[in-house]
């Protein structure tokens, strides 16, 4: 590990927009994570649900590295949707930092659970955060997924639901 990620984690920072968030910022890290990257339609990743969610912008030292958003498609469930980390980023907690974020918010909102398509490569670091499989392996934007969730313990106070 180079020196200047070895303590990414320590230097990074999560913001959360609930309106007037950084587009810019947000979708440049989602055009090189998956239009480039992973080779997702423009228009499949540009879905015209930017303005209605949560976004999350991951930062070291004030450079934007990864994003997150939360939308609500129904009563009492949080959908996280469009996770990416810059490449030379990942590793260094910097996802784990966004999912926190993301499930604190969901409980300071009185979400019961979270749900998340995510990718078939990515299953274990989910895994790793409490989320359940709760489907078969499908295609989206032709890469392998999965539906996931997460139940949201109680209030910010520690009171389970």
């Amino acid at each position: 590990m180079d020196d200047n990620r070895s303590d990414v984690d320590n230097r990074s920072t999560v913001a959360v927009f609930r309106e007037n968030p950084p587009l810019d910022d947000i979708f440049a890290i989602r055009r090189q994570v998956f239009i480039e990257g992973q080779g997702v339609p423009e228009t499949e990743e540009f879905d015209g649900e930017d303005e209605d969610a949560i976004q999350f912008l991951a930062t070291v030292d004030g450079t934007p590295v990864g994003t997150a958003r939360l939308r609500s498609p129904a009563s009492g469930v949080g959908k996280v949707e469009r996770v990416a980390v810059l490449d030379a980023f990942r590793g260094h907690g910097v996802g784990r930092s966004l999912m926190a974020a993301v499930e604190a918010v969901a409980i300071e909102d009185g979400r019961e659970k979270l749900r998340l398509h995510g990718q078939v490569a990515a299953e274990a670091f989910y895994h790793s955060l409490g989320f359940e499989r709760t489907s078969d392996v499908y295609e989206e934007v032709g890469i392998p997924h999965v539906t996931m969730e997460k139940k949201v313990p109680g209030d910010p106070n520690g009171t389970d639901r």
